[in-house]
């Protein structure tokens, strides 16, 4: 009997519906139930999951290796678990930042300095967009969401929370500390000069929805004008934020500079270095001020369901990608939307041949045009539960859309197509063994 991959391929390929891998059907039935029962998403989602990973034993099989049955199975989430448990650790990790930040009172002292009309809300979301050109862009959104839950008193428009996410996503897209999908690339060699021209298109993207966004958030609730009297910065809660931004970054820049390049190149695929980073942070900074634990069980829900449409996305049988070009590039952002970015970025990187600021900005921003189309998205939905809705979440932050479709077209005028080569981080040779005396 042949054991071959090739062979197994063969034999467990499975049927196909219209010429198409019915495994996609499954995905596509998930994500039309996340859509039309927003109030059981992670119902939902499990339920997919759980059909999806119970045809695939039958019928399929799993991963680039073609390895059916339950061993499959398991070496699939033995090559996934690290992505997972990273963006486990980010979600819950992240989420008793941002409350950590609101109860350090700064929010409240923020309307000083804000305008008081549609320019201030503009303005936060261009902090947003700058704040994650160097922070992780779940931490971006969840601090422009406390902000602007406090300067908006609670009342904040779905179309605003679109252009906050999408604010995010858009810092994140040309800086490789700023998104997953951007240090994905840093760590398989791409330089982080080549991911910056992924600014000309978030530039302008950013400019189009923030205004739209910005008007209709103020015509919603107008912004706070003056703060409470009395308050004061708790700098011992803005230490800790500080702490635990500090030790993501710095892992993150540790991982990819000094532990990928002089002990073995996918270090980053071993341990969930950040998100632990992130969680060591915050248990040594307790004993100085209680964390919320209440918020851990929406967040641990609303990370499980993120956590379902990945693990989703990655068992879907696509080996590569359409041949890279400017065109193919843009139908990857509007794909990301909805089928995760991480696997798609994974599959961009193994085939080659892109151009990696192109490609930063189309699987960044493009997950913004849907709630669940980004980390970011889903983690601001667990603090506004309001934000689940993929019918509300088009009809009131449509301009997303509108501004990724301008910021792309800008991007390709201006910079152009040019597909750069990754190059392997350096490992150095071991040293030539001496003469025996």
């Amino acid at each position: 009997m042949d054991a071959s991959p090739a062979a197994a391929h063969a034999a467990f390929s499975g049927p196909m519906l219209a010429g198409v891998p019915i495994e996609f059907a499954f995905f596509a039935c998930t994500l039309l139930g996340v859509a039309l029962f927003h109030h059981h998403t992670l119902k939902v989602a499990l339920i997919g999951l759980g059909a999806l990973v119970a045809y695939k034993l039958g019928f399929s099989v799993f991963g680039h290796d073609h390895q059916p049955g339950l061993g499959g199975l398991l070496h699939h989430l033995g090559a996934e678990w690290v992505t997972l448990a990273n963006l486990l650790g980010l979600l819950t990790g992240f989420a008793l930042l941002a409350s950590a930040f609101e109860r350090s009172h700064l929010p409240a002292l923020l309307p000083r300095v804000l305008p008081d009309d549609w320019k201030g809300g503009f303005v936060l979301l261009a902090l947003v967009f700058v704040l994650s050109s160097f922070l992780d862009n779940i931490a971006a959104a969840m601090i422009g969401g406390t902000v602007a839950a406090v300067v908006y008193q609670r009342r904040v428009h779905i179309g605003y929370l679109a252009a906050i996410v999408a604010a995010s996503n858009a810092g994140g897209a040309g800086s490789v500390v700023g998104d997953t999908t951007t240090t994905m690339m840093w760590i398989k060699g791409a330089s982080p000069l080549s991911v910056l021209d992924a600014y000309i298109g978030a530039g302008v993207a950013v400019v189009v929805c923030g205004i739209i966004a910005a008007r209709q958030q103020q015509a919603h609730q107008p912004i706070q004008k003056d703060p409470a009297a009395g308050t004061h910065v708790d700098w011992a809660q803005l230490g800790i934020v500080a702490l635990i931004l500090a030790c993501a970054i710095g892992m993150n820049v540790l991982l990819n500079t000094v532990i990928a390049r002089h002990w073995r190149a996918d270090a980053g695929d071993l341990l969930p270095w950040i998100g632990g980073a992130v969680w060591l942070a915050i248990l040594v900074s307790a004993p100085l001020r209680r964390p919320d634990w209440s918020l851990l069980p929406g967040a641990f829900k609303g990370s499980i369901f993120l956590l379902s449409l990945v693990l989703c996305a990655s068992l879907m049988p696509v080996d590569k990608l359409p041949a890279p070009s400017w065109q193919t590039t843009c139908g990857l952002g509007f794909i990301s939307a909805v089928f995760d970015n991480i696997p798609l970025t994974a599959l961009a990187i193994a085939q080659g041949g892109y151009d990696w600021g192109m490609l930063a900005y189309a699987v960044g921003f493009g997950g913004s045009m849907i709630w669940f189309g980004s980390s970011a998205g889903v983690a601001l939905s667990n603090t506004f539960p309001e934000a689940k809705s993929v019918g509300a979440w088009l009809r009131h932050g449509w301009h997303v859309a509108l501004a990724y479709v301008l910021g792309f077209a800008v991007l390709v005028l201006v910079a152009g197509w040019h597909p750069q080569p990754l190059r392997a981080p350096a490992v150095p040779e071991p040293a030539p063994a001496g003469p025996h005396p």
